[in-house]
C-alpha cells in the first residue's frame, strides 16, 4: 500500500512538472548555435578556447576519470558551432564514436565525469545520420550498463547523495534531452529537486555514517536548508555528504575541495533542466547560489583550478559576482564557460549590437 501510495504520489509529482516540450525550448542541450554567434571572438577567454581546440584528442577514454580529452572535444564542438570550420567538427565525430567501449573498465564515477562533454558536443555539431543513430543506441543502454564498482550510472544518480550521484546526474540528464527522453528527463528533475532538499520529490539517497555536517541527521539532504545553524555557526547551503570529506562537523569549516567537485555536476544539471523549462535555480530557496554563498562567506573558499568555471555559471543565472577568473579552467565534465556564460562577455556583446543597431 505504502509503495502504491509513493508510485502515485510521484506520478503526480512528475505531472506538475513543466512539460519539456522541445519546439518551445531553446536548442541545444548546454547552449546553441545561435546563441554563440552573439559571443566575440576575441580576447583571453575566446583565446585559451581556441588553443585547447587546436590540440589533438589523444586517446578519448571514458574509464580514465581524469581524461581531459572530453573537455577538449567539446571546446572543438564549441569553436565549430561559432565559426564553422568543418575540421573540428570531423575531429568530434571522429571522438564521439570512438568512446563506445571504453567505459568497459569504467568506474561509474569515471562515467559521469566524462561522457556529458561528448553528449553535449555531438549535439552541437549534429552527427551524420547513420552515426547518431548508432550513437543514441549505445546511450541508451550504457546509462544501464553495470561497471567496475558494481553500480550503473542510474543507480549511481539515485542513490549516491555526493560527487558521484551528482556527476552520474549530469551526465544521465544530458543523454536523456540529448534522446528527447522526456519521462527521464522528469526523473532526473525529480532527482535533483531531491537534492537540494525537497524530500518529498525525493529521497532515496543512501548517505555516510558521518552527519554531522546535516542540518537535521534524521533526515537528511545534498544541501542543508536556508538559515541552518549549528553551534552558532552558519551551515546554510553546505553540501554535508562532500563536506564530511574533510572531517566531522568542526570550526572554522575545512576548505573540502569535494564540494566543488560535488558542485560540478550539481551546476550542469541545473543548466541542462533549466534550459528544458524547469525552475531549477529558484528551487529549495535558491539552493546552489546559497552553496557558493556558505563556500565564499563562511569557509572563505573560493574556486580554484579546475572549479573556476562554476562561478561564472553562478554569476550568469543568478546575476552575482563571484570571483570568475578570465581564462578559467575547464571543469571534469564541462567547462570554458568563461566564454560561453560570462556576464561581462554578454554585457560586452550586447553593448556592440546596441551601438550597430543605432
Amino acid at each position: 500500500m505504502r509503495s502504491a501510495l509513493r508510485s502515485v504520489l510521484i506520478a503526480t509529482w512528475i505531472a506538475a512538472l513543466p512539460d519539456a516540450s522541445f519546439a518551445e525550448r531553446p536548442a541545444g542541450i548546454w547552449i546553441s548555435p545561435n546563441e554563440l554567434q552573439a559571443i566575440p571572438v576575441t580576447g583571453p577567454a575566446w583565446r585559451n578556447l581556441k588553443a585547447e581546440a587546436d590540440q589533438k584528442a589523444e586517446s578519448p577514454d571514458l574509464a580514465d576519470q581524469n581524461d581531459r580529452d572530453n573537455v577538449r572535444v567539446l571546446a572543438k564542438a564549441l569553436i565549430y558551432a561559432r565559426a564553422r570550420q568543418e575540421v573540428y567538427r570531423q575531429e568530434v565525430i571522429a571522438a564521439c564514436l570512438s568512446i563506445a567501449g571504453t567505459e568497459d573498465s569504467a568506474t561509474t564515477l569515471a562515467l559521469g565525469r566524462e561522457l556529458i562533454a561528448y553528449v553535449i558536443a555531438a549535439d552541437l555539431v549534429r552527427l551524420p545520420k547513420a552515426d547518431d543513430q548508432s550513437f543514441r543506441a549505445w546511450l541508451r543502454s550504457v546509462r544501464h550498463k553495470t561497471l567496475k564498482n558494481g553500480r550503473t550510472l542510474v543507480s549511481t544518480h539515485e542513490d549516491r547523495p555526493n560527487n558521484w550521484g551528482t556527476h552520474a546526474g549530469a551526465s544521465r540528464v544530458a543523454i536523456a534531452v540529448y534522446l528527447r527522453d522526456k519521462p527521464e528527463i522528469a526523473k532526473c528533475a525529480r532527482i535533483l529537486k531531491g537534492w537540494l532538499g525537497d524530500r518529498r520529490a525525493y529521497s532515496g539517497f543512501k548517505y555516510g555514517n558521518d552527519l554531522s555536517w546535516q542540518a537535521m541527521p534524521q533526515s537528511p539532504i545534498g544541501i542543508n536548508p536556508r538559515s541552518a545553524t549549528k553551534q552558532g555557526h552558519s551551515i546554510d547551503g553546505v553540501l554535508a555528504d562532500d563536506q564530511r570529506r574533510g572531517g566531522s562537523f568542526a570550526w572554522p569549516p575545512s576548505k573540502e575541495n569535494y564540494v566543488y567537485e560535488g558542485l560540478q555536476g550539481a551546476l550542469a544539471q541545473a543548466v541542462i533542466l533549466h534550459r528544458v523549462g524547469y525552475d531549477v535555480w529558484n528551487w529549495e530557496d535558491k539552493a546552489l547560489l546559497r552553496a557558493f554563498e556558505w563556500l565564499h562567506t563562511q569557509a572563505r573558499f573560493p574556486a580554484v583550478g579546475d572549479d573556476t568555471w562554476q562561478p561564472h555559471i553562478i554569476n550568469h543565472y543568478y546575476k552575482a559576482n563571484f570571483p570568475a577568473p578570465i581564462p578559467t579552467r575547464p571543469g571534469k565534465n564541462v567547462g570554458w564557460t568563461d566564454w560561453t556564460h560570462s556576464i561581462a562577455l554578454s554585457s560586452s556583446s550586447r553593448k556592440r549590437r546596441n551601438s550597430r543597431e543605432r
